[in-house]
């Protein structure tokens, strides 16, 4: 009985003690983890370093088309230099109290919650980019866009869900079910459109580069701290992230807009974003 008691005693002083942690405190955890905080500010060096690339790139883009995908693709190092600049403050991060079932339940795990926050704004940006490379039209554009959004605002809850196991996977099955959807336009319907367009060449490029690294982010969530706890460290899967985000933002956004501004003729020739895709029936007179 007295064992019993010690031990409530324990988990609530623990508890409470992860309940007064400050903004600071969590900040501190971070800077003493050296591997994780350089997880962070290398994104936010190469976020700095692609802003200053991509406006330079687009110095001489004239066609508004290929300025939409200009602005829209420098909006993605935009997005990540806030939002890593936000994980390394320790202000969208937080220790959350892994569930029953969990392995390693009743442990205080380090989210990096705010990562999310960088995916529900860059990520509908890269798909805005690429559907307007396509060639695509705006219903299919918007499917898409709303579907990646669903996507990360689920993957959020599944992060901070500390109620139930269960419920913590239940909300990642539902952000996966939105990730096939995404994937459904970028491999079905958009290669149809980008063949029509001219521009399938380089979209089948990019389209295989972005479905290979986002396939990476829900199978890092499993695998980390978060999900499975294979990887318990939350400096590797932070690392895997950031590792993820170079190539699928960074890279993915110079190969994109270098083709743009090289080709910017067959982006003009495109029909306008409220018609039919190109690869539809042309309109007829009545």
């Amino acid at each position: 009985m007295l064992e019993a008691i010690a031990g409530d005693i324990a988990t609530l002083a623990q508890f409470e003690l992860i309940l007064e942690m400050t903004q600071t405190d969590v900040y501190n955890e971070i800077i003493d983890d050296q591997l994780l905080n350089l997880s962070l500010w290398v994104n936010i060096a190469l976020a700095g370093l692609s802003i200053l690339l991509f406006v330079y790139m687009g110095r001489n883009v004239e066609d508004p088309r290929s300025q939409l995908i200009f602005v829209a693709t420098l909006m993605v190092p935009l997005v990540s230099i806030s939002s890593y600049t936000g994980l390394a403050s320790g202000l969208t991060m937080s220790f959350e109290t892994m569930p029953a079932g969990h392995a390693l339940a009743g442990e205080e795990v380090l989210s990096l919650w705010g990562r999310y926050l960088t995916w529900a704004l860059s990520t509908p940006m890269i798909l805005l980019a690429l559907g307007l490379l396509a060639g695509s039209n705006i219903t299919k554009i918007f499917t898409a866009i709303t579907a990646d959004i669903g996507m990360c605002v689920t993957g959020l809850a599944a992060a901070l869900t500390t109620s139930s196991h269960g419920l913590r996977w239940f909300w990642y099955f539902i952000s996966c079910m939105f990730f096939v959807a995404v994937l459904y336009v970028i491999l079905v319907e958009w290669p149809e459109d980008a063949e029509a367009a001219g521009t399938a060449s380089i979209f089948n490029t990019l389209k295989l580069l972005t479905v290979a690294m986002w396939l990476g982010y829900p199978i890092v969530w499993a695998l980390g701290a978060e999900g499975l706890a294979v990887i318990e460290s939350v400096a590797l899967t932070s690392w895997a992230y950031s590792l993820l985000d170079i190539v699928a933002k960074y890279i993915f956004a110079f190969l994109l807009l270098n083709w743009v501004a090289t080709n910017e003729s067959v982006i003009a020739n495109m029909p306008s974003l409220s018609s039919e895709s190109t690869s539809g029936a042309a309109p007829t007179d009545d």
